[in-house]
């Protein structure tokens, strides 16, 4: 489990962020090589950034 809260845009979207942070569960990992992202869902990315965003920047605690 992972909080995660949005720390800023990484595009053109403005200020996306909403203040607020989200728990979510690592459910799969990628294999060696992968950027160091994490993906949501929907639901998840929505109740920490405006969706249309797309890609945020993001700090997280476990």
């Amino acid at each position: 489990m992972f909080t995660v809260k949005c720390t800023g845009p990484r595009n053109a979207v403005p200020h996306p962020c909403t203040g607020k942070s989200v728990t979510v569960k690592i459910v799969d990992h990628c294999p060696s090589g992968c950027a160091a992202t994490l993906d949501l869902s929907r639901e998840a990315f929505a109740q920490i950034a405006n969706p249309v965003a797309g890609i945020i920047n993001i700090d997280y605690i476990p």
